[in-house]
């Protein structure tokens, strides 16, 4: 039985399917992670949607900000951008059904005998574990619930910028919402900085990558994450970055993970759409 773990997929059907071929992957013993971002920018968004939902227990799949954009839109359809590519989804049949299967999929997993916790972004750097995975069951609540529609018309916006306990409401959830599914810089204090995406660079030390943040909370979790396709290679302790660019003809990655070692095995994909 192995478990594997792939990066964003984004509606490359082909290159997923190419990926699981590469890696012999049995549905029937082995169990395979997503990072999130399912959907949208490629061109086959519902066929991924179908195809993973129906490996049942086979795979697990965090949330990420494009599969929450979906739901959004779906909701809200003037929220649709000039780059979605989601119309397959939204005039599906069985629409329904695979949007409220979306919306049931956990915000952040945690694998305490493999050592690994999964997330698309990351963890906030004020998190500690026990904080992060109470913080994802919040907002899993409010979207397996009758609220789902309320804070998804909420859920845009880049305030608050850093967590603090007395946060509440939609700021507490918004606030949770962006850590887990679009971080990717903080100043030295651990606040938010989400209008950057681009490679880390040292002439600006103003932000860092959010797991460079001195004394962060969870760096003693290994922590295995998704949305940031530019970052290129580190070598950061108990980070594992999977964004490795498949819609901008990059590759598609995957690792196979275990409590002792990683292995890391890619797919090169054709590309979908260009870098924006």
């Amino acid at each position: 039985m192995a478990v594997y773990a792939i990066g964003d997929v984004q509606g490359c059907y082909e290159p997923l399917r190419g990926l699981l071929d590469k890696l012999e992957f049995d549905p029937g013993k082995d169990t395979v992670w997503f990072t999130g971002d399912l959907v949208n920018r490629g061109p086959k968004s519902l066929k991924v949607l179908r195809y993973v939902r129906d490996l049942g227990d086979s795979a697990i799949t965090v949330l990420g900000n494009h599969d929450l954009h979906l739901l959004a839109v779906a909701q809200f359809p003037r929220r649709l951008r000039s780059k979605d590519t989601l119309d397959n989804v939204l005039a599906a049949k069985d629409r329904d059904e695979l949007l409220d299967w979306l919306r049931h999929r956990p915000i952040m997993h945690y694998d305490k005998k493999l050592g690994f916790a999964l997330a698309h972004a990351g963890l906030s750097p004020q998190w500690d574990l026990t904080t992060a995975l109470g913080a994802a069951e919040e907002l899993e609540s409010v979207l397996r619930s009758s609220r789902c529609r309320a804070f998804l018309k909420r859920m845009y916006g880049n305030d608050p910028d850093r967590w603090s306990r007395k946060l509440r409401g939609w700021q507490r959830l918004r606030y949770i919402t962006n850590c887990f599914t679009r971080m990717r810089y903080c100043d030295k204090h651990g606040r938010l900085e989400l209008t950057r995406s681009g490679r880390p660079s040292r002439r600006d030390r103003r932000f860092m990558p959010w797991f460079r943040v001195p004394d962060r909370e969870n760096k003693k979790v290994r922590i295995v994450f998704g949305h940031w396709s530019t970052l290129g290679p580190i070598t950061d302790k108990n980070v594992f970055p999977l964004d490795t660019g498949c819609i901008w003809g990059g590759s598609l990655t995957a690792l196979k993970l275990s409590s002792k070692s990683v292995k890391r095995i890619s797919l090169r994909c054709e590309q979908s759409q260009k870098p924006r």
